[in-house]
C-alpha cells in the first residue's frame, strides 16, 4: 500500500492487490505480437443440440451445425491510470511544486525485470483492475485462453441490451440523454459503426438470442465451480433469456430470480421493475452469502402493531392516537410483534400436547406441534416474557423491533431504485451490482462485467 500526503496532511493511499496476472502488451508494443494478431489461434466451444429444453429461433440450426469459433486475439493496454499519482500531482501543483514523475512512483508496479516486459503472456505481473473496450465475445475468450483466467472468475454480471428496439442511435455525450432512433443529430459520424450495429441485429430478436447465447457459453467457461452469473433483463424478454440460461447452464443450476423495482407508476400496465436471473456454475458448490438490510420505520410494518411497557402492559396501536403513541414511546414502551409463530406443521409425539401458560391449557392445533421444546425452551420464553396471550385460543411469540435492527434481504429488491440523477440513457443503479457482489464473493475474488452497463 503506497502512501503519500496531500497539502493538508491527509494520507493518500494507493491500493495494490497481492494477486498476479499475465503480462499483456501495450498499444505502443503491439508489433511484438503482430503475428498473433494477424493469424490468431481459434477457440472452439462445442454446441450440444441434445440439451433439453431448448429455445428455437431463426438461424439456430445453422449455428448448431458447427462449434462456436472465436479467435483468440491479444488485448492491448491503451492507458494506465494511477489515482494516487493524479492526487499527488494535483497537490503538488496547488503547492506550486513540480510533480514527481509517475514512472518513479510506480517504477516497480509491474513487478517484472526490464527484459521480461516485452515477453508477453509468459510472465505474471502485479494485478491491476481494467476497463476493456472491445467485443465481449473476443475479450472473454482472450481472458480465458491467453491470460489464464478460465475457471477463475467468481462472479459475472451481465447487463445486456434488453432486446427491444434494436435502434442504431446511441448516446455520445453525458450531457445529452435525449437520444432517439432516426434523429440525424443523434447519429454517429462513423458509418461503419452504423453498419456493424444494424448487421448485428439484422434479424431482430433472433439475432439477439444468438448474440446472447454465444456470450453465455464463453462466460460459463470463465466461472469457478463456486461461481455465479447474474443477467439483468426487462419483462419483455425475461422468459426467453431464462430459457437461454437453462440451456447453457442447466435448469439444475438455477438459483433464483430477483425482482428489482426501478421506478414508480400510476398505471397498472406500466412495468416498474427489472429482473435479475441468478444461475450457478455448479449449484452444489455455489458460494452464496445471506444479506441483511436496515429495517425501516416500525410504523410501516403491519406485523409490529403493539406497544409493550416495561411492566408488561400492552396496547394495540390502532386504538391509540399519534400523540398517545409518542407519549408511551417516551416512557419506554417498545414496538412489538405479538403473533410470532410458536407452532409448526405436522404432529409430534413429544411436542403436540397442550401447553399450560398462566394456569390455562393451550393447544398447538390439529396436525401441528410446538416449534420449541415445551419442557425447556418454552419455559425460557415464558420466563423472558416472550409469550403473549391475547385472550384467544392460541399463543404468540413476542418479538421487539429493537431486538435486531436488520431484516434479511429477499429476492424482491424494492430499496435499490434507479439513480436519482442519471447521466446515461440506460443506467443501472450501482447498488444492484454491489448487492450481487456481496452475495457471491469474498475479498480477493474476481468479478467480471462483460457487457458494461452505463
Amino acid at each position: 500500500m503506497a502512501r503519500a500526503r496531500t497539502e493538508n496532511g491527509a494520507k493518500v493511499e494507493g491500493l495494490k492487490h497481492k494477486d498476479k496476472r499475465m503480462n499483456i502488451p501495450t498499444e505502443e508494443l503491439r508489433d511484438f505480437v503482430e503475428r498473433e494478431e494477424a493469424a490468431p489461434q481459434t477457440m472452439l466451444y462445442p454446441r450440444d443440440p441434445s440439451l433439453d429444453p431448448q429455445l428455437v429461433w431463426k438461424g439456430k440450426d445453422e449455428q448448431d451445425g458447427g462449434d462456436l469459433s472465436v479467435p483468440i486475439v491479444p488485448i492491448y493496454i491503451q492507458e494506465k491510470i494511477h489515482p494516487q499519482a493524479i492526487v499527488e500531482d494535483i497537490g503538488a501543483r496547488a503547492r506550486g511544486e513540480r510533480a514527481q514523475a509517475q514512472a518513479s512512483l510506480f517504477a516497480d508496479f509491474n513487478g517484472l525485470e526490464f527484459e521480461q516486459l516485452i515477453e508477453f503472456y509468459q510472465h505474471e505481473q502485479n494485478w491491476a483492475n481494467r476497463l476493456i473496450l472491445g467485443d465481449s465475445l473476443h475479450v472473454m475468450t482472450s481472458l480465458a485462453e491467453k491470460e489464464g483466467l478460465k475457471g477463475k472468475v467468481q462472479m459475472i454480471y451481465i447487463d445486456p441490451p434488453y432486446g427491444i428496439k434494436f435502434g442504431s442511435n446511441w448516446q455520445v455525450s453525458t450531457r445529452k440523454r435525449d437520444v432517439k432512433d432516426g434523429k440525424a443529430e443523434d447519429l454517429t459520424r462513423q458509418p461503419e459503426q452504423i453498419r456493424a450495429f444494424r448487421d448485428t441485429w439484422k434479424l431482430g430478436i433472433h439475432s439477439y438470442l444468438a448474440y446472447l447465447r454465444d456470450r453465455l457459453v464463453v462466460a460459463r467457461e470463465l466461472l469457478t465451480e463456486t461461481g455465479s452469473i447474474f443477467v439483468q433483463i426487462g419483462d419483455e424478454n425475461v422468459h426467453l433469456v431464462r430459457c437461454l440460461l437453462d440451456e447453457v447452464f442447466g435448469t439444475e443450476n438455477f438459483v433464483v430470480s430477483m425482482i428489482v423495482k426501478k421506478k414508480s407508476s400510476t398505471t397498472p400496465t406500466d412495468p416498474v421493475n427489472d429482473y435479475i436471473l441468478w444461475f450457478a456454475r455448479n449449484r452444489d458448490t455455489l458460494k452464496a452469502r445471506g444479506l441483511a438490510r436496515q429495517r425501516r420505520d416500525p410504523e410501516g410494518d403491519p406485523k409490529f402493531n403493539t406497544l409493550i411497557s416495561r411492566e408488561g402492559g400492552h396496547r394495540r396501536i390502532k386504538n391509540l392516537t399519534e400523540k398517545e403513541i409518542e407519549a408511551r414511546l417516551s416512557r419506554g414502551w417498545r414496538w412489538a410483534r405479538v403473533n410470532y409463530p410458536l407452532v409448526s406443521q405436522d404432529p409430534s409425539e413429544l411436542r403436540s400436547a397442550d401447553y399450560v401458560y398462566h394456569e390455562r391449557a393451550f393447544k398447538c392445533g390439529e396436525n401441528r406441534h410446538w416449534t420449541y421444546d415445551p419442557g425447556v425452551q418454552m419455559k425460557r420464553l415464558e420466563i423472558a416474557e416472550r409469550i403473549f396471550d391475547g385472550g384467544g385460543e392460541s399463543l404468540g411469540g413476542v418479538v421487539f423491533w429493537d431486538d435486531w435492527p436488520f431484516a434479511a434481504v429477499s429476492n424482491v429488491w424494492d430499496d435499490v431504485h434507479g439513480e436519482s440523477e442519471p447521466i446515461y440513457v440506460v443506467q443501472t443503479s450501482w447498488r444492484v451490482v454491489e448487492r450481487c457482489l456481496l452475495m457471491t464473493t469474498d475479498p480477493g475474488d474476481l468479478a467480471w462485467i462483460p457487457t458494461r452497463s452505463s
